[in-house]
């Protein structure tokens, strides 16, 4: 299987890995994957409840507390609104403090 491959500028071969998915039970919605994105890759939504937690009982401590327009109450996650418009930069698994992301090469299609 051939997969899809590209040259960088000093001529070496790269191989780019697609986001195939968000662990969206890890996410916090900061919206940092969102802002580096691209390609519109990414959309914030509300989080469905999971496992039965309440908005208040993920961790997201750590990133304070900002005037993003958003309510409190609700609890924000990503999702992928235009997968196949990513061209694997890797740049939301690099800033991604929850490490949310899975990618994978993708096969050449004839």
């Amino acid at each position: 299987m051939q997969l899809i491959t590209g040259v960088t500028r000093g001529g070496e071969p790269y191989t780019p890995a697609f986001v195939m998915a968000i662990e969206q039970a890890n996410c916090i919605g900061c919206g940092r994957c969102f802002k580096v994105c691209p390609r519109e890759v990414f959309d914030l939504v509300e989080r469905e409840a999971l496992d039965g937690l309440e908005a208040d009982d993920y961790d997201d401590d750590d990133y304070g507390d900002d005037d993003d327009g958003f309510s409190d109450d609700t609890a924000m996650v990503m999702s992928l609104k235009n997968s196949l418009d990513c061209i694997g930069c890797g740049s939301c698994a690099r800033i991604c403090p929850k490490n949310c992301f899975t990618h994978e090469a993708q096969p050449l299609q004839a």
